[in-house]
């Protein structure tokens, strides 16, 4: 419908009326085009591209919605309506169009991220490089989501003079306001660079168990500005991004899952350690506990004064659940194989008296 065509209908139709009509066909007939040529490419689609099928599906109502404003507004010089209100309508459809189609970006982004995440399994035994793939992509995905929001925010806003003009005003003439944005957002952008770095270094991973001021937990989530830390008493301990980058903590599986765990225990001078070396790796071999690599009884410090002798024993696990589990069940069973079968290594109250009087005073 040309410029005439709209003028005459108008001299018996109120001009608001006309405008909107012709808005509305053209969103129908933009709408039912659109609607056809993406069935269209569904059809033609090869049915192992995935990935495209599924980007289609979740995205594709969107992108046709995007297109239809995007063809709707080229018809907005022809309305029978005043220039200035032309410019507001075509200014409002650009931006929606802007903002539909940075929503497609990201959805577009966050499936194709999510289709690569699924190919790895964090369950398995050996899950270290699952972990590094999952965090790496969670990371990047919760920053490209953020970059996309805002690049999109942006050119919305960009597309309207006044504020375009209030922008390069702001950001040309208000320096002091310029520089208190800036620190009030000096945080936010902190943890948003320590996401970007955590997400190349790798020095945390999803599951991986860790010890943050002392603290003792996995990491179950890492957004785009904190981590969260799932504590060993079902507690959550969030921690911002950049704390992470300038405090040191301690990561038990940077490297693999496997641990030593280590049990104390205090016994006499005058006890075999052999025999007791002996008995722990008699321990960790029929416990389903341990992961067979290392086993190790040594004596690591004495006591002159109560005339004992601490013993240290070394047992490996396959992660860290199972490490502390290992530990109480070394600890309890040495415990009760001293007392049961060996009372004279457990630790004897020492005194400067001889032995009948030291027995004396003991049953007394």
């Amino acid at each position: 419908m040309n410029k005439a065509g709209l003028l005459f209908i108008s001299a018996w139709v109120p001009d608001w009326l006309v405008a909107a009509a012709a808005l509305a066909l053209t969103a129908a007939v933009a709408a039912a085009i659109l609607g056809i040529m993406r069935m269209a490419v569904r059809r033609l689609l090869p049915r192992d591209r995935e990935l495209s099928h599924t980007v289609l599906r979740e995205a594709g109502g969107a992108a046709q919605f995007a297109l239809t404003l995007l063809c709707v507004q080229f018809i907005t010089p022809l309305l029978p309506l005043d220039r200035q209100t032309n410019t507001i309508i075509a200014q409002v459809l650009i931006a929606a169009f802007i903002v539909l189609a940075g929503w497609v970006a990201i959805i577009a982004c966050d499936l194709a991220i999510n289709r690569y995440v699924s190919r790895f399994h964090t369950e398995t035994k050996d899950n270290l490089l699952a972990r590094k793939a999952v965090t790496q992509m969670r990371v990047l995905k919760r920053t490209i989501d953020v970059t996309i929001a805002v690049v999109t925010a942006a050119l919305a806003l960009m597309t309207f003079d006044a504020v375009r003009q209030f922008g390069v005003s702001l950001f040309a003439s208000a320096g002091i306001a310029g520089l208190a944005v800036g620190l009030a957002a000096k945080p936010l952008l902190e943890n948003l660079v320590a996401g970007v770095q955590i997400a190349i270094t790798q020095p945390i991973r999803i599951d991986d168990v860790v010890i943050i001021n002392g603290e003792w937990g996995w990491i179950e989530e890492i957004s785009a500005t904190y981590v969260v830390v799932r504590c060993w008493d079902w507690r959550r301990l969030v921690v911002p991004l950049g704390w992470l980058m300038t405090n040191p903590f301690q990561n038990w599986t940077r490297t693999s899952a496997t641990l030593i765990g280590s049990v104390f225990f205090c016994v006499d001078y005058r006890t075999d350690v052999e025999r007791i070396r002996t008995k722990a790796a008699e321990l960790a071999k029929t416990s389903a506990l341990w992961d067979g690599n290392v086993v190790n009884t040594q004596v690591t410090d004495i006591n002159e004064k109560s005339m004992t002798m601490q013993v240290r024993v070394l047992v490996t696990s396959a992660d860290s659940g199972k490490s502390w589990d290992l530990r109480c069940e070394m600890r309890e069973k040495l415990i009760a194989w001293l007392r049961d079968e060996y009372p004279e290594a457990l630790p004897r109250w020492h005194a400067d008296l001889n032995e009948p009087a030291a027995r004396q005073l003991r049953r007394a």
